[in-house]
């Protein structure tokens, strides 16, 4: 898995990749011939069909949570064609595989954009891989749309984050916690953006909250060797271990945190990366009764996501699960599309002006974009693994929580950014 263990460098490499890519300029017609905003990259939409970037690591370290995130956006895709597509177009997937490597998503997206000539594009999970990509769509002023929860404290004008950031999942966590009395927390992640931010959310949410950090480990991103940290956080004195590692480093983090005579009540374990995907994959006996933060479960009640777990095992087997990233990544084409039909248009200026208020009744309760942010309105859930490898919500928010990237509604969120 090359580039993996090198995660931070891999990211500089990438931005350096970008920095020598070449520049696009094109002014284009909107519906019915080639589409941008100004001096942007072109977008054809002169045929019966336009394309789509789906931009997924279907390979590496990450293809153990991100192929399913790729199965669900060509369900949407597939739901919107059945329906008549868009403006009267049918989508035609394209698919570029990031391979868990950072330069390799940025020079993935450079080509969606530049020679298949996507309207949009779908994808990327960790924000490696976001920051990676972030400055190719804002050269060619092309649009993302990011799936996945992150660490907030970012906005990009060609970036719509369809995932939690910070106060939708995170916070929320945190409060779960210190209302059970685990305030003495240990922080284990990949060595990468994600886990480091949100880490120093956390320690400023801590101090504020009269909880203490009693560790903060990171493993490279592919780890499978977790022994030294996992004695550590057993002789640590925590009451919880707040975890933010990504991909199969998870399988071998349980493994030994099993190994090592910890379980779910002895010493909870709280992940913000391990969806009923990852469960299945981990093992459902090294899971088995530890917390998850989320937006959306399989088991989320309510007609929308009996219909979106029903469609997803017809396609793709009755014993596939879903999960949160993979409902996040099929409400982002559906609530592209309804931008796209409120604008009349495929331009991205346009899509950007009509998004604010877009909602949508998803799988786990209604959402709503808000323009200003480009981020969405959540539910946040906390849940728990079952022994039959679905996770169980234990606590939800009650109403969607308004987007907040860069925590200005928290005073002991001042100066994070």
């Amino acid at each position: 898995m090359p580039g993996l263990s090198i995660s931070r460098r891999g990211l500089l490499t990438g931005l350096s990749v970008l920095g020598t890519s070449a520049a696009l300029g094109a002014c284009g017609a909107k519906t019915g011939s080639d589409t941008s905003s100004a001096s942007g990259a072109k977008a054809d939409t002169s045929g019966d069909t336009v394309k789509v970037g789906l931009l997924n690591s279907l390979s590496g370290t990450m293809a153990i949570s991100e192929v399913t995130v790729h199965n669900a956006l060509l369900l949407a895709v597939k739901e919107i064609n059945a329906a008549g597509g868009v403006l009267g177009k049918k989508l035609k997937p394209v698919s570029q595989d990031g391979a868990s490597d950072w330069p390799t998503f940025a020079e993935k997206a450079q080509t969606l954009i530049t020679d298949d000539r996507v309207v949009a594009t779908f994808g990327c999970w960790t924000s490696a891989s976001r920051k990676a990509v972030k400055p190719v769509f804002e050269r060619n002023k092309s649009l993302l749309f990011y799936p996945v929860q992150y660490e907030g404290l970012e906005q990009s004008p060609y970036i719509f984050y369809v995932g939690a950031t910070t106060n939708q999942q995170i916070v929320p966590a945190l409060d779960y916690l210190k209302k059970q009395g685990l305030t003495r927390l240990y922080l284990v992640g990949s060595d990468y953006v994600f886990p480091r931010t949100a880490n120093k959310e956390i320690r400023a949410y801590a101090k504020a909250n009269g909880m203490e950090v009693v560790g903060e480990d990171y493993a490279p991103l592919g780890s499978t060797e977790f022994s030294t940290i996992v004695n550590k956080v057993k002789d640590a004195g925590a009451d919880a271990v707040f975890n933010t590692l990504n991909g199969d480093s998870n399988v071998a983090f349980f493994k030994e945190y099993k190994s090592a005579g910890l379980t779910a009540k002895s010493l909870p374990v709280l992940s913000v990366s391990i969806a009923e995907e990852e469960v299945k994959s981990i093992g459902t006996q090294y899971l088995e009764g530890q917390l998850t933060a989320w937006n959306y479960y399989q088991t989320t009640p309510g007609a929308a996501n009996a219909k979106f777990v029903k469609a997803y095992q017809a396609a793709y087997g009755k014993d596939k699960p879903t999960s949160d990233p993979m409902e996040a990544a099929y409400i982002s084409v559906h609530l592209w599309k309804a931008m796209v039909e409120k604008a009349g248009s495929f331009d991205v200026a346009d899509v950007k002006a009509a998004a604010d208020g877009i909602t949508f009744d998803a799988p786990e309760g209604k959402v709503t974009v808000d323009g200003a942010t480009q981020h969405v309105h959540k539910t946040a859930r906390i849940g728990k693994v079952g022994a039959d490898g679905l996770i169980t919500e234990v606590w939800n928010s009650g109403t969607p929580i308004e987007p907040d990237p860069y925590l200005k509604g928290y005073d002991w969120a001042s100066g994070l950014s």
